[in-house]
């Protein structure tokens, strides 16, 4: 009797070498690895192709830090952010009846990947992202309208990865590139 063949471990994507990449660097940042360990373990990260590999590689760095959540709550009214602002690693923003204005091309990102969830029954959301940003909202449910989005074709490498889920009932999200 033959054996069947395994399925051969799952390739590691770009996003998570990039996230290994950024954890190496806060690593070798606070201290917590030497320039030489660093290079040692870049060269793995970078090389390696399925994630036991990856994880091996990551293994003698300290534990990520949790992930920070922010929520905005609104009833009605605008909700703006703009400028320098840091953006945590998950940003909820709820509204009943207001305006979502989220405009992050100034914004400061500590995080590879941004997930932002809106929860907007009525209200309806704009939000501005790096020219860089490689954005995903393949999580959004919509009652009314769809999102406005016009992806940035060719993507600039380097940018966050920012992932919008939630709700709109029946306003509308409309997403733009930042033109500088």
């Amino acid at each position: 009797m033959t054996s069947l063949p395994e399925d051969p471990p799952p390739r590691i994507s770009e996003a998570d070498r990039d996230t290994a990449v950024q954890r190496l660097q806060e690593a070798y940042a606070e201290g917590h690895i030497s320039h030489k360990e660093m290079d040692g373990l870049l060269h793995r990260a970078l090389t390696v192709t399925t994630h036991v590999d990856l994880v091996s590689a990551m293994a003698s760095l300290p534990a990520e830090k949790p992930a920070t959540t922010s929520t905005i709550v609104a009833a009605g009214g605008w909700i703006r952010r703009r400028g320098a602002w840091r953006v945590p690693r998950i940003l909820k923003v709820e509204s009943a009846f207001g305006k979502v204005n989220l405009d992050l091309s100034r914004a400061v990102f500590e995080h590879p990947v941004v997930d932002i969830e809106l929860q907007l029954p009525y209200g309806r959301a704009r939000i501005t992202v790096p020219r860089d940003a490689i954005v995903e909202i393949e999580d959004l449910r919509t009652e009314w309208k769809d999102p406005r989005y016009k992806p940035r074709r060719p993507t600039l490498p380097g940018g966050p990865r920012i992932r919008i889920s939630g709700v709109m009932g029946y306003g509308r999200l409309k997403i733009r590139h930042a033109r500088r």
